[in-house]
C-alpha cells in the first residue's frame, strides 16, 4: 500500500428539504385546513478516527464526498425524510484543517475520536406551522437551509514515542528493526526508506512504546534536497528524539561532525518545537570499529560536535550497533523509563488543569 500522508478533499454536507404547502383535501370536508409537513434535514459530513486505517491513500484519487439533501415535506403532515449522514475513516492522528482560513478544525489523536466536518442543512417549514385564528388558510413555508461546504487538508502525523533523526544509511532501519517486530526495507545504498516506519518496542511483559523511524535528512532539505523535510512533521508528536549518527562511515573523506551539526540546523528550519524537543545522541555502527579504538574515536566526535551544537539536550549519550545489538536493550530500558516518567508528568498537568478550571 502507498503511504500518503496528505490529501485534500471537498466536504459538501446535504441541503435541507423545503416544508410544504398544502390543505386537507377530503371528502364531506369543506374546509380543511392547513397539512404541509417539514422538509427533512440534510445530510452531514463526519471524519472519525480508526486504528484499522494506516495511511490517507483513500482520498488521494476520491476527493468530493456530497450527503444527499433532504426530501421535501408533504401535505397531511408528512415529514420529509432525513438524509444519512457520511462517515469518513482516517488514520489516528490526523489533523483537519480548513483550507481556506488555515484553522485547525480538530486534531484526531484518539481512536474513536470524530467530528462533524459539514453538518446538513436543517429542514422548512410547512404551512402547517403558520396558522393562527386570525390567518386560518396559511400560504407560507420557509426553504430548507443550504448544507454546509469545505474545502480540507487531511494531514496525517504518526503516533509514536521516539522518534529516529539522522542521514541516509545512518542506521536508523537496522536499530528499529533490532528492537522491534517492524521490518523496514535495508540496503546499502540511500533513501531506501521512503515512508515512515513504526515499530513496537516491547521491554517486558507490560511494558511498551511505539518508534517511528522517517526517511534520512540531508543539508539542504529544507530547501528540497533529498526527500525534503516533509516527514518530520511525523515526530511532532513524539516525547523524545534520537539521532542518530554513523561514526564509521564507508567514505573516510566524509565528516561526520559536520553532518551531524547539519542534522540540527534542518531540524532548527523546520520547527523550534521540534529542535526544542528532547533529543539524545546514539553513536551507531560499533561494530565497524576496533574495541581498542572506539572510546578514543567516540570522545573525539562528541568533543567536536559539542563545539557546534549547544542548544540541545544530550545530556545521555549512547553506543550501540544495531547489526549485532550491542547496547541496544539498555537504550530501549532508558527510554522506556523516560517515556513513563514523561506521561506521568503530563497526566499530572491534566489533573490540576482539571482542578484549576
Amino acid at each position: 500500500m502507498k503511504f500518503i500522508d496528505e490529501a485534500r478533499i471537498e466536504v459538501i454536507a446535504g441541503n435541507g428539504g423545503n416544508g410544504c404547502m398544502s390543505f386537507r383535501r377530503e371528502k364531506f370536508i369543506e374546509n380543511g385546513g392547513p397539512d404541509g409537513g417539514d422538509g427533512g434535514r440534510g445530510g452531514s459530513v463526519i471524519i472519525i478516527a480508526d486504528n484499522n486505517i494506516n495511511t490517507l491513500v483513500d482520498y488521494r484519487f476520491v476527493k468530493r464526498y456530497a450527503a444527499k439533501n433532504g426530501e421535501h415535506g408533504r401535505g397531511a403532515e408528512c415529514y420529509g425524510h432525513k438524509s444519512d449522514d457520511i462517515t469518513l475513516k482516517v488514520p489516528v492522528g490526523t489533523t483537519i484543517v480548513d483550507e481556506e482560513t488555515g484553522l485547525i478544525m480538530a486534531d484526531l489523536n484518539e481512536l474513536g475520536q470524530q467530528l462533524i466536518v459539514a453538518k446538513g442543512g436543517k429542514g422548512g417549514l410547512g404551512n402547517v406551522h403558520f396558522k393562527s385564528s386570525t390567518n386560518r388558510a396559511p400560504r407560507q413555508t420557509t426553504k430548507g437551509e443550504a448544507g454546509e461546504r469545505y474545502n480540507l487538508r487531511l494531514e496525517l502525523k504518526v503516533l509514536a514515542d521516539v522518534g529516529l533523526l539522522g542521514l541516509p544509511n545512518a542506521g536508523k532501519s537496522t536499530f528499529i528493526s533490532a528492537v522491534s517486530a517492524a521490518k523496514p526495507k535495508i540496503a546499502d545504498y540511500p533513501f531506501t526508506t521512503l515512508h515512515p516506519n513504526l515499530g513496537v518496542v516491547r521491554v517486558d511483559a507490560e511494558r511498551s512504546f511505539v518508534i517511528a523511524d522517517i526517511p534520512g535528512l540531508i543539508e539542504g532539505a529544507a530547501d528540497g534536497l533529498g526527500l525534503g523535510h516533509k516527514f518530520l512533521k511525523h515526530l511532532q508528536r513524539t516525547k523524545v528524539l534520537l539521532h542518530i549518527v554513523d561514526i564509521a562511515p564507508l567514505d573516510e573523506d566524509i565528516d561526520i561532525v559536520a553532518d551531524a551539526v547539519a542534522i540540527t540546523q534542518e531540524l532548527d528550519k523546520y520547527s523550534d518545537e521540534l529542535y526544542n524537543k528532547p533529543r539524545y545522541l546514539v553513536i551507531n555502527k560499533l561494530d565497524l570499529i576496533l574495541e581498542e579504538e572506539r572510546e578514543e574515536v567516540i570522545n573525539k566526535f562528541i568533543t567536536e560536535f559539542k563545539k557546534h551544537e549547544t542548544n540541545t539536550n544530550f545530556d545521555r549519550i549512547f553506543a550501540i550497533s544495531g547489526v549485532t545489538g550491542e547496547n541496544c536493550k539498555d537504550l530501549c530500558y532508558y527510554l522506556m523509563d523516560f517515556i513513563r516518567e514523561q506521561t506521568s508528568e503530563q497526566v499530572e498537568e491534566k489533573a490540576i488543569s482539571s482542578v484549576v478550571g
